[in-house]
């Protein structure tokens, strides 16, 4: 079975991206199954449920968030009904929402996990000792487990690649906007990728206006990062080629598109 993920949506441009390029996509890779970062879907900072509904309803499956899970104070009124969305599992357990489920498509069951990096990150559980306890709980119902590991060093998420590798199907790294060109599959069959990448606007600063960062790079003051709303964009995913019985990975295939306005 092939499954897609698509690298942090951002704003409204990245929404628009997914509508026109995801049914498209679908269709050219025989896709059984989407799941789609979905942290930075609202301005760059959070998702709405008005957002989380038009992204199922663009084709996805699953949504998964990351450290801007709660900047849209509207989440907490319905992520703990939201099926189809996922914050990182090692969070507080007091903190609403679920971090793993296991979704079921043409009678296989695809577990999916969603977790953040500690290194220049804010106070999270050990990602490690957390995906042992899921995966403890899960291992039994599903060989599929993919894993959305939300951190910002490269080291850490090498580092859990390797960790996990045998046990999880694929280690999708997100966080950082820009696609990495380290696609492979791990020697106990783990896909690995350090980064998906972004979805969304091209032409500024990992989704922003370019001209406030460089200021605040140069004087140091304080800038309002405000988000890219208009001209050229990218799709930025991989698609994972799995062995359904035995849930290891065949192959990991970066997919990069960019348009110009």
């Amino acid at each position: 079975m092939n499954v897609l993920f698509i690298g942090d949506i951002f704003g409204s441009l990245g929404r628009e991206t997914v509508k026109k390029y995801l049914e498209e996509i679908i269709n050219a890779y025989n896709v059984s199954f989407v799941i789609a970062n979905g942290e930075n879907a609202a301005h760059g900072r959070g998702i709405t449920e008005t957002m989380y509904h038009e992204l199922l309803e663009n084709g996805i499956n699953v949504l998964t968030m990351g450290n801007h899970t709660f900047d849209n104070h509207d989440i907490f009124n319905f992520i703990d009904s939201a099926k189809f969305l996922l914050r990182p599992a090692n969070m507080d357990k007091s903190v609403p929402g679920k971090g793993y489920d296991i979704f079921t498509i043409n009678d296989i069951k695809i577990g999916v996990i969603n977790l953040m990096g500690r290194t220049y990150m804010p106070p999270v559980n050990c990602p490690f000792r957390t995906f042992d306890e899921i995966y403890d709980i899960i291992k039994s119902i599903t060989p599929i487990i993919v894993v959305d590991f939300h951190a910002e060093a490269t080291s850490e998420k090498i580092a859990f690649g390797y960790y996990v590798d045998g046990k999880a199907t694929a280690i999708i790294g997100t966080h950082t906007h820009v696609q990495t060109a380290d696609n492979r599959i791990l020697s106990n069959g783990t896909a690995y990728i350090t980064d998906v990448g972004m979805t969304g606007p091209l032409n500024g600063v990992i989704g922003v206006e370019k001209d406030n960062v460089i200021n605040r790079f140069i004087n140091g003051l304080p800038s309002r990062f405000n988000p890219v709303e208009n001209g050229d964009i990218q799709f930025s995913a991989v698609i994972l080629n799995i062995d359904s019985q035995t849930g290891k990975a065949k192959e990991i295939r970066r997919i990069y598109i960019t348009e110009n306005a």
